[in-house]
């Protein structure tokens, strides 16, 4: 794990932290916390509708995105400190000693299993973005309006997340051995960030148009 967990950090203590040379937190980090953010905002948003008369008929979905926000905003935080832990680890493994035949072979090994677990954190992000764009867009047009603007951008947080964290994953997977294995997760990524571009377009519409929606289901 990082020396402190990011959570616990200032606004300027992590950013400064994240302007230095030192590689971690680094840019899937960033990710993670821009996702915590949008997830905020969602919280945010839902807790400016609930309890008001004009959504009432949206209860359901407003109280859903109130706990998806919740959980995204820890979890995400959660998965900077991963993120910054897998990366210390492929760049430990990336040190070892190269010296002999025998070395290089467990060097090559180490990086192998560092470079999956670089890119399994950073798909982790992915994912728990993708799942929390869909909160997103399905309480815009269905939450208070005069917040519309926030949950554009929650999403447009949550799918600079995603991409940012999808880089990560690119940049990791040539050097897992695994062949199998990466060309599944690189389906899996490219899957996500077709649809994760198509939700915050609908998102950025619906807010855009400024009206109701009827409520999910009808």
């Amino acid at each position: 794990m990082p020396d402190e967990t990011y959570s616990r950090l200032t606004l300027d203590e992590f950013t400064t932290r994240l302007a230095s040379a030192e590689p971690v937190p680094g840019g899937g980090s960033a990710s993670a916390v821009a996702a915590s953010l949008a997830g905020s905002l969602l919280a945010m948003v839902a807790g400016l509708s609930s309890g008001r008369p004009k959504y009432a008929a949206y209860e359901q979905t407003i109280a859903r995105a109130l706990e998806a926000g919740t959980r995204a905003r820890t979890r995400m935080l959660a998965l900077a400190d991963e993120d910054a832990t897998a990366y210390q680890a492929f760049g430990a493994a990336m040190k070892l000693s190269r010296d002999t035949p025998e070395a290089q072979a467990e060097r090559d090994a180490a990086i192998g299993t560092a470079a999956l677990g670089a890119s399994e954190v950073p798909l982790d992000v992915v994912r728990e973005s993708v799942a929390l764009l869909q909160e997103i867009e399905a309480l815009a047009g269905r939450s208070n309006l005069n917040a519309a603007s926030d949950l554009h951008v929650a999403a447009l947080l949550a799918e600079a997340a995603a991409r940012g964290a999808g880089a990560n994953v690119l940049i990791n997977l040539p050097m897992v051995p695994d062949e199998q294995r990466a060309g599944a997760m690189m389906v899996e990524l490219n899957g996500y960030l077709r649809e994760i571009g198509d939700a915050a377009a609908r998102v950025r519409e619906i807010v855009g148009a400024g009206k109701l929606l009827d409520p999910e289901g009808e």
